[in-house]
């Protein structure tokens, strides 16, 4: 066979064996990622009017749903020299209502002491909104309770006896006191009776 028929067949057998490969490997689809569907949410700017500045003294500040730590739960912090936007004031002039994302629209409340106002105006007064209700309101079981609660049983009190009647001794007055020498008198005079006589045994005794 001549040289270029060689060739030829070679290429030949090649080609053949590349087709059969080629019908033999598995053929892949392309697949595309899955595209969300729905509407994605846009971060848009506020108005940046009033500012207010976290205090340099303080490094964390609660921020609150409403103007009280008392009556509104807190919704986040604020660090040391964050700046955010001012919204209003409350009636009372002690807190501030300023923006804060993420939270029920977007606005939060700062206790007016902790910040700083960087830009200077009159803030507009905002009424507090309405106290959050409690999900549930806890009962207690009597039933349970009773069985933790020592029964008390009353007892009487002992019954008052009153003393008897205190009596006053009354001394009679001294009828025949005017017709009697006086004790006193009585005890002077022989006093002086004994110490005369002591006298006279003495100077007869001389």
């Amino acid at each position: 066979m001549p040289k270029h028929g060689k060739k030829t067949l070679a290429f030949l057998l090649v080609l053949f064996l590349g087709t059969l490969v080629a019908l033999r490997m598995p053929v892949y689809a392309s697949v595309s990622a899955q595209q969300p569907t729905g509407s994605i949410p846009t971060v848009t700017g506020t108005a940046t009017g009033m500012l207010v500045r976290v205090n340099l003294d303080l490094e964390i500040v609660n921020v609150y749903s409403g103007p009280s730590s008392y009556l509104y739960p807190s919704v986040g912090i604020l660090l040391m020299g964050q700046e955010v936007p001012a919204l209003g004031i409350s009636e009372d002039e002690t807190w501030i209502q300023v923006y804060y994302p993420g939270v029920p629209d977007s606005v939060a409340w700062v206790y007016g002491p902790y910040v700083t106002i960087i830009k200077t105006g009159r803030l507009p007064l905002v009424p507090a909104p309405s106290t959050p209700t409690p999900a549930s309101t806890p009962t207690i079981d009597p039933t349970l309770a009773a069985a933790f609660i020592a029964p008390i049983t009353p007892t009487r009190l002992p019954t008052f006896t009153p003393p008897p009647v205190l009596v006053i001794p009354t001394f009679l007055p001294d009828l025949e006191s005017g017709n009697r020498i006086p004790i006193g008198l009585l005890i002077i005079g022989l006093g002086f009776i004994g110490g005369f006589g002591t006298l006279i045994s003495y100077l007869r005794g001389r």
